[in-house]
């Protein structure tokens, strides 16, 4: 995001359940009956990269905990990647944890998440992925992720991801 020295980032704000999309809302309900604290917040523009998504938050790229999907291709299961923004997927790596991957096109994503790439929540998938944790993101305090929409996010910790996710935290960044 380009700033010129009078404009000021817009910050996003909490939301009300009843503003969400429906996608948001089915992320919202979910957190709440996990009992999470944190509102879902919506993006002043989308937060479909994760460098768009920190400049709506104020945060740092590495705290966007961004949900890339894979197939796996014995099965056509949803392959779930939970990766710090900063961080590339070395497919090498999540092929060697969950066997072999192919391509997976957003009417796939569609179909097995329920959500719009962009959107992809950690939680709340039609079909249950195998789901691997970055291991970068245990490194920080304070994580954002996906909410069911391009435009929403929700704040969480590490731990607190990988108790809704229940998920391994592994290796999956690509390193030089």
């Amino acid at each position: 995001m380009s700033q010129t020295p009078h404009q000021t980032p817009q910050i996003a704000a909490p939301a009300d359940e009843q503003d969400l999309p429906d996608g948001a809302r089915h992320v919202a309900r979910l957190l709440a009956g996990m009992g999470h604290d944190q509102s879902i917040v919506l993006l002043p523009a989308t937060g479909k990269t994760s460098a768009e998504a920190a400049a709506g938050l104020g945060c740092e790229v590495a705290q966007i905990a961004k949900s890339i999907i894979f197939r796996r291709a014995a099965d056509d299961t949803p392959v779930l990647v939970i990766a710090s923004g900063v961080n590339r997927v070395d497919e090498k790596k999540v092929a060697a944890q969950v066997g072999a991957l192919a391509r997976a096109d957003a009417k796939f994503v569609k179909e097995k998440t329920g959500y719009s790439i962009g959107g992809v929540s950690p939680i709340g998938h039609v079909v249950s992925p195998v789901t691997l944790i970055d291991e970068d993101l245990l490194k920080l305090a304070s994580l954002w992720a996906a909410a069911g929409h391009p435009h929403a996010v929700f704040n969480l910790t590490p731990k607190q991801l990988v108790a809704m996710t229940g998920a391994p935290v592994v290796d999956v960044a690509l390193r030089d």
